[in-house]
């Protein structure tokens, strides 16, 4: 799956180039899966979790780096991204805390 998104594809149509993006959006999601998990273990470790533990500072370093390694989208469009998805992990965590999932 990884080679979909490191493999450059030049599309030719705009058939080909939905399908390209079907590929990488498979992956992201398997990608995004897996971070969900991931940020619902440290939930789970930090002594205040949820919203409230949030560490904005990290945050802004995780974006700055992912800016560096996507530099056509830069920190302005990745910050709301990643917000959304750090956003979603959070209430996955609280759903599962409270056994709502």
């Amino acid at each position: 799956m990884v080679g979909v998104v490191v493999r450059w594809e030049r599309p030719g149509s705009v058939p080909e180039a939905r399908g390209a993006i079907d590929r990488v959006d498979a992956v992201l999601a398997v990608l995004l899966e897996r971070r969900a998990e991931l940020a619902g273990t440290i939930q789970r470790l930090k002594p205040v979790g949820g919203f409230a533990g949030r560490d904005m500072d990290r945050e802004r370093r995780l974006v700055a780096e992912m800016a560096r390694r996507a530099p056509t989208l830069g920190e302005e469009r990745l910050a709301p991204i990643m917000n959304a998805v750090i956003e979603a992990g959070l209430h996955l965590a609280e759903e599962r805390a409270s056994g709502l999932d």
